[in-house]
């Protein structure tokens, strides 16, 4: 008996796409996550990069539960002396309304050699139309 391995030749990738209008950030980026990383194939490997593309929708409407949507801080530093700086998730969502979802996502994606490439395939738009219709995706729902 001879141990499987998977191997990335051959690897046809799919595309989903997601609507994130009304869903809660954790619950939709922990699905996200999953879905970049091949984690609901049956041949997933933690060494191998199977992951599928996700287009997702209307990343502006994303729903945060409780009092996150002014409580909850993001954090970026320059690299000088005190050049801490930290935003709400109100005014980050004013910003940019993909950063969010997109620094929820990437916290779940494990601190690997893999991590940018898995997140290269993440397309975030802040309303219903994107590019992407050349990529024929399949669209979920959850």
């Amino acid at each position: 008996m001879k141990t499987f391995s998977p191997k990335t030749a051959g690897l046809t990738r799919k595309w989903f796409l997601i609507d994130a209008e009304g869903k809660t950030l954790g619950r939709l980026a922990t699905k996200i996550a999953d879905l970049l990383r091949g984690k609901s194939k049956p041949e997933f490997a933690p060494h191998v990069d199977l992951g599928d593309g996700v287009i997702v929708i209307n990343a502006a409407k994303i729903r945060l539960s409780g009092n996150k949507l002014t409580q909850k801080k993001y954090y970026s530093h320059s690299g000088y002396l005190g050049g801490l700086k930290e935003i709400t998730a109100e005014k980050l969502l004013e910003k940019d309304p993909t950063e969010v979802l997109k620094r929820a996502v990437a916290g779940m994606i494990p601190k690997t050699r893999f991590k940018n490439e898995v997140l290269k395939r993440l397309r975030l738009f802040a309303d219903a139309d994107h590019s992407m219709a050349a990529q024929k995706p399949e669209k979920l729902s959850f």
